[in-house]
């Protein structure tokens, strides 16, 4: 099935992403919306239990000699792959077709094609400038790193994407509120900002990272929610619901994500200009980065890696051949925009 739809895109972005899954994703939604926790969390938990308890049940079926070792593990093996098989099933059903859908650029007309080196700076520049000027406004902790209210943005989180719902119809809809992750910390050691966890329908966050990007990455999980599976489409989603929003705080995450993702690129391509660049960041912006970085790194180690290792197959397996590293792809749908804005601005002229 999964080889089949990723040959028809045309199809899937018709009769699924179009038309069935806006139907499962709010009707999920609305049955954990009036859930105060992460019915998903809870979920992951129950499996995890009922794992633990059939694996002792077997031990003692072993030791009282009711069942031999080999019958064990080949009952064992049988019941992981059929319960894998019927998972995979319904995560195809319920969300994952939405990785072979039409891209992004073509349903918003981008032409993301041949990025020049001379674009990149420039758009870089810009978001530098914006940044710089958005984050004057904005309170500061003790450290002098922005400080925001993160319960207010999950509430608040989706006043981006009704404005956005103005522009492009498909953001809109009824999702489940941003949920909450009691165990945020665990995240944080395997490296995870966010899960969005399709049998519930429920974007989850962990509550640990920093102030800086934690609108971006609500939105980034929003998104996903809202049927558009690779990670370098979430990210653009999510500058532009934060982009929308009437709040600074998140029209700052939003702009942070994208500068982020703009400067990675350069310093991957010309060094010494993202260098010179870089030092055209003012101080409250610097700080906010360097507070990111200092967050991360405290949770590096052989868990993390691990878990990095798992995502990139899982989004390899998931037809996004580019892995982990496709999260950075929203650089093309950024330069995009700027070409299309720019070609808007030139027929106003010529008109």
């Amino acid at each position: 099935m999964t080889w089949l739809v990723s040959m028809c895109p045309d199809l899937v972005e018709k009769c699924y992403s179009q038309g069935l899954y806006p139907l499962l994703g709010q009707a999920l939604g609305y049955l954990s919306h009036w859930m105060p926790f992460s019915l998903a969390e809870l979920l992951v938990l129950l499996v995890i239990l009922g794992l633990l308890l059939g694996l002792i049940k077997q031990g003692i079926n072993i030791k009282v000699g009711t069942l031999s070792l080999q019958s064990a593990l080949k009952k064992g093996a049988l019941l992981l792959l059929m319960s894998f098989s019927l998972g995979y099933f319904l995560f195809l059903l319920v969300w994952g077709f939405n990785y072979y859908r039409l891209p992004l650029s073509e349903l918003m007309g981008l032409d993301t094609t041949q990025i020049r080196a001379e674009e990149l700076e420039s758009l870089c520049l810009q978001l530098i400038q914006e940044s710089n000027e958005m984050r004057m406004v904005l309170p500061e902790d003790s450290e002098g790193v922005v400080m925001g209210d993160k319960a207010e943005v999950l509430g608040r989180a989706g006043e981006g994407y009704t404005e956005l719902a103005g522009i492009y119809e498909q953001l809109g809809g009824n999702y489940a509120k941003p949920k909450a992750l009691i165990m945020s910390e665990l995240l944080s050691y395997l490296a995870i900002s966010g899960i969005y966890f399709p049998f519930t329908g429920e974007a989850n966050l962990n509550m640990g990272i920093p102030d800086p990007l934690f609108p971006a990455t609500v939105a980034h999980e929003m998104a996903h929610q809202r049927g558009f599976a690779r990670e370098d489409e979430a990210n653009y989603i999510a500058y532009l619901s934060c982009r929308q929003h009437p709040d600074p705080y998140h029209q700052y995450s939003g702009t942070l994500l994208a500068l982020l993702n703009a400067m990675n690129a350069l310093a991957r391509l010309d060094y010494e200009q993202y260098q010179d660049l870089h030092s055209g960041y003012a101080a409250g912006v610097q700080r906010d980065f360097v507070a990111i970085s200092e967050y991360w790194q405290q949770y590096q180690g052989p868990v993390s890696r691990t878990s990095a290792r798992v995502n990139d197959a899982y989004l390899q397996f998931n037809g996004q051949e580019e892995g982990i590293n496709s999260y950075g792809r929203m650089l093309d749908l950024l330069i995009g925009e700027r070409r299309l804005s720019g070609q808007s601005a030139l027929l106003e002229d010529e008109e």
